[in-house]
């Protein structure tokens, strides 16, 4: 799957899980300034996170018997044959870049626009040595922005005077930077709806924190409201700006104005908020399969029989258990036998341990150049990025021929495939293994690595 989409899917996960967490626990809270990092924290963390990957590892217990060939290392690249990508899932992949791009660049010019907008007021009504500029037209009443207070030139002086007040405390907060941060989030994952849920939730903490500003400096709670129930619906704001009269923060300012203050102890429900990052960070964990490194030598391991659930031992005439203690007076059993070192299938025995192993025209090299120069990897394994260690076994029976070829370790059904044609094909060896000056069937181990560019 391509990475990029990848990326997007896990910091929409981040990102709602976070808003889950602000939502149910910290939006009723008075603690303003620990929300506003708190969502600033979630946003930036969502488009981090999903670098960060946990790798855990897990044991395969595969059995190495017989002998063990030398690995070999078959690559890729990530394109198809000649270059190109499937058709289907390139048709995919550019449909997916050809939305996602439009919207970032809808978005992006879209938050220039605002921007030159702001940067044109300024420089035309700029009044040298003040932060204030009045403006004409159909604005907000009132709004900051840039280090501005920027006032509607149709208010009254003991209007413009309180709401002065109130953007003076977003400058003094330095909200703009705030808000022009998610407004890049915004950019670049348009598609995520709780990037517009985290936007709107930073402009309501902004707002609760300025009317707190004003009413610790004496305002009474009742004029103040006042004042803004008569701005509220004057007009449009400018979308990257703390507006005083945004009528959709209209109720909510007023229910936090007069809401009893939140107690310090409320800080402990951030820590809910680690065990949400644990969980996702394991659940977007690569797990890594460690084996036993392949060894270049021959490797004799004897496969021992699965014990059964009570071992006993002939005593005579009788079956005792292995860990039998024998009674004053009896003999004690003897030991169990040691396993044999081949396997029985069928009838057929298949050494592990012999005198001779069976000799490759050209030796072991010349085998191991005759896998690696025949196998292909598979289109679909590209296309899909399946990477991976395949372990084969097979057998080389006593007149020279490649028999029972299975896999011990599996990667992905067209890489196993794949890895069995190649050693079925494998031309008869020169020589048998010996046992005893007697030919026989000897089992091989045998690990392929795919691995893409």
């Amino acid at each position: 799957m391509n990475t990029l989409l990848i990326y997007m899917i896990k910091a929409s996960i981040y990102l709602g899980a976070f808003y889950v967490v602000y939502s149910l626990l910290l939006t009723r809270d008075t603690l303003y300034s620990r929300n506003r990092i708190f969502i600033l924290f979630s946003v930036l963390a969502a488009l981090v996170l999903p670098f960060i990957t946990i790798y855990t590892s897990k044991s395969v217990n595969i059995p190495f018997f017989g002998k063990t060939l030398s690995e070999v290392l078959i690559t890729g690249n990530t394109s198809g044959v000649n270059g190109t990508v499937p058709s289907g899932n390139w048709n995919f992949i550019r449909f997916f870049l050809t939305i996602y791009i439009s919207g970032v660049i809808l978005f992006g010019c879209k938050l220039l626009f605002d921007l030159l907008e702001l940067l044109f007021l300024i420089a035309g009504k700029k009044e040298k040595g003040r932060n204030i500029i009045r403006f004409h037209g159909q604005y907000t009443s009132g709004f900051s922005a840039l280090g501005y207070v920027f006032i509607s030139s149709r208010l009254s002086s003991e209007e413009s005077e309180e709401i002065i007040k109130h953007e003076q405390n977003h400058i003094d907060h330095h909200h703009f930077f705030d808000i022009i941060f998610i407004e890049i989030v915004k950019v670049i994952q348009w598609f995520n709806p709780f990037i517009h849920l985290f936007n709107r939730s930073l402009r309501a903490v902004h707002e609760y924190q300025a009317d707190e500003g004003c009413l610790r400096r004496g305002e009474p709670v009742i004029s103040y409201q006042t004042l803004i129930m008569n701005q509220v619906y004057r007009s449009r704001a400018f979308t990257i700006t703390n507006s005083f009269s945004n009528p959709t923060l209209i109720k909510k300012r007023m229910i936090m104005m007069t809401k009893k203050r939140s107690g310090m102890l409320a800080n402990l429900k951030l820590l809910m908020v680690l065990p949400v990052i644990a969980i996702l960070m394991v659940a977007f964990s690569s797990c890594k399969g460690k084996t036993k490194p392949a060894e270049s030598t021959t490797v004799e391991v004897p496969l021992p029989p699965p014990p059964p659930p009570v071992p006993v031992v002939s005593a005579g005439d009788q079956k005792v258990p292995v860990n039998y203690v024998p009674k004053p007076g009896e003999i004690a059993p003897p030991p169990p036998p040691p396993p044999p070192p081949f396997t029985v299938k069928n009838g057929d025995t298949t050494w592990v341990i012999i005198d001779k192993m069976p000799v490759f025209p050209g030796g072991d090299a010349a085998l191991l150049k005759f896998i690696g120069d025949s196998t292909r990897y598979p289109k679909t394994a590209k296309a899909n990025g399946e990477t991976g260690k395949v372990v084969l076994r097979f057998v080389v029976k006593p007149n020279c021929t490649i028999d029972q070829v299975s896999v011990v370790k599996s990667v992905a059904p067209d890489i196993d495939a794949e890895a069995i044609r190649v050693v079925s094909m494998l031309p008869k060896f020169e020589k048998p293994g010996i046992k005893d000056g007697k030919p026989v069937a000897v089992w091989y181990m045998l690990p392929i690595t795919f691995s893409l560019k």
